[in-house]
């Protein structure tokens, strides 16, 4: 996806850390009251919601994409990284807490998303904490637009558009269409546009999955309406 590769040295004025604010805040209030210092993040991207996260936990943060890595590494050049897919990556250790944030929207089909849940729970320490947060289950999927950008101090600028839907209310995926108008710093306008694919599954799918893999699960609901999937490893 060109968003997390060609396109990555523009993820600062698409995405960046000071739209996680009130986000961190709530996730904190998952993630703090377990013991332990550490914490893993699967599918780290641009490291916007790490950025809010550091002050309170040691954090390794991994990606499938080099690019997204070297995004974060200059947002958080105080934490660890390696680069792997969330699926298959082995760091040959466990973590108090595991986080895996809106990436695991990429594990678009069954096999994906139980073999993303079982790396989780496999680099999680007994009694700990694993957190994923899908941008939909099933039963809250609604089509809709975003959009939004900014500009940046060395001249440059973004504004994109989002566009999300579903073709196939039968199968497992929906499509979000992308949008992207970049300005130089010369002023010079260029455009690009992709279509991901994410998966989209039912809220009792996740809770089985990840019991399934060893975690006892619930799911919590944020005040933006997504369902978070808490577990502790059993």
């Amino acid at each position: 996806m060109k968003l997390y590769s060609d396109l990555a040295v523009w993820w600062p004025l698409l995405s960046p850390p000071h739209h996680y604010v009130e986000e961190a805040a709530d996730m904190l209030r998952v993630l703090e009251p377990f013991e332990g210092a550490t914490l893993l993040e699967l599918g780290a991207g641009g490291g916007s919601l790490a950025f809010h996260l550091k002050p309170h936990f040691r954090l390794t943060l991994t990606d499938v994409s080099p690019a997204m890595l070297d995004q974060n590494r200059m947002v958080n050049p105080e934490c660890e990284f390696a680069q792997g897919d969330m699926r298959t990556i082995d760091l040959g250790r466990q973590f108090d807490r595991v986080l895996v944030h809106d990436a695991i929207m990429y594990a678009a089909d069954e096999a994906s998303v139980k073999a993303t849940i079982r790396n989780a729970v496999r680099h999680c320490c007994p009694g700990g904490l694993v957190v994923l947060v899908p941008d939909y289950v099933r039963e809250t999927f609604e089509p809709g637009t975003e959009q939004g950008g900014e500009d940046g101090a060395d001249g440059r600028a973004l504004r994109y558009l989002e566009w999300s839907w579903d073709p196939d209310p039968n199968d497992s995926t929906y499509q979000v269409a992308y949008s992207y108008m970049m300005r130089e710093a010369d002023g010079l306008v260029h455009f690009d546009s992709e279509i991901h694919v994410e998966g989209l599954f039912a809220r009792h799918q996740w809770l089985a999955w990840a019991e399934e893999a060893g975690l006892t699960a619930s799911t919590r609901l944020d005040e933006w309406g997504r369902d978070a999937i808490i577990g502790r490893k059993r």
